[in-house]
Parts: C-alpha cells; structure tokens; sequence
C-alpha cells in the first residue's frame, strides 16, 4: 500500500468500482434484452460479426464449454440471426456469418449502445477520463501480476 494511503479510501473505490461493474452488466443485459437477445447471445453474434468466429476458440476465450456456446449458436440459428454452412476451406469445420436479420440486430445493438456511451460519457473532462483510463490501465497490469504471482506463476 502506497505511503499515507487511507485504507477507507481504498475501500471506497473498490466498492465504486464494484458498482460500476454490477451496472455494466446490467446496461448490457438491458441492452440485449431491447432487441430479444440474452448477453450471451449478444457476444456471439458480435464475435461473428467480426468474420473470425471459430466456436471452440471463443468458448476456450470466455472460459465456457463448447456445449454451452454450441446451445447459444442454436438459438441464435433458430431465431435466423446466424447463418451455418460447411467450411470451403475445410468440410470438418463450419462458417458462421450473421443473417440480414442478424445484421440488423446488431446495427440496433450498436446503435443504442452508442447513444449510451454519448449520454454517459462525453461532456466529461478530457483529463478525467484520460486519468481514469491510465488507472484502469493499472489496476488491470497490477492485477493481471498480482495473479500470476498467486498462482505461483510469476
């Protein structure tokens, strides 16, 4: 702990960021639920949006089976917002690539998104959040090192 660092204070935004946290997932949930999807199938259909989607290397990412992104593919799949055909490249692997429905599900998403972050965030002081990104630069790096050297590998 820093020199003359009040405990309280360290306390008090912890739990600040801890709020912060619970209302980001629930901004997201509220989000995905205006356009009839669950947070979970918001993140596949953005993962295949971006054309490198590979299933078991998103579950593997999110640290999820493949049977539980395979449940949300299904569902995504049964809703028409994702397409499936079998890989050119290779027979054993699919393609995933977002529907016109899809795509416009996640133009909406997008869209309120950003009126989100405009309501939220700008009008703040270009210094604040310059400073609130290099702390969360931080305490990202502080607890990315602080894990590895708990799990004994640091």
């Amino acid at each position: 702990m820093a020199e003359g660092t009040d405990r309280e204070l360290i306390h008090r935004t912890i739990e600040r960021l801890q709020q912060l946290t619970e209302l980001f997932e629930a901004r997201r949930q509220q989000l995905a639920r205006a356009v009839g999807l669950t947070e979970q199938q918001w993140r596949v259909l953005e993962e295949i949006s971006t054309e490198h989607f590979i299933p078991s290397l998103f579950a593997r990412d999110r640290e999820s089976s493949a049977a539980a992104v395979s449940k949300v593919l299904r569902q995504l799949i049964d809703k028409e917002l994702v397409r499936v055909s079998i890989s050119d490249k290779d027979a054993r692997q699919r393609d995933y690539e977002l529907s016109d429905a899809g795509k416009r599900v996640m133009s909406e998403l997008r869209q309120r998104r950003q009126h989100a972050i405009d309501a939220i965030w700008r009008g703040l002081p270009e210094r604040d959040l310059t400073s609130f990104e290099a702390l969360g630069a931080e305490l990202v790096a502080r607890i990315q090192h602080y894990a590895k050297t708990e799990n004994g590998n640091g």
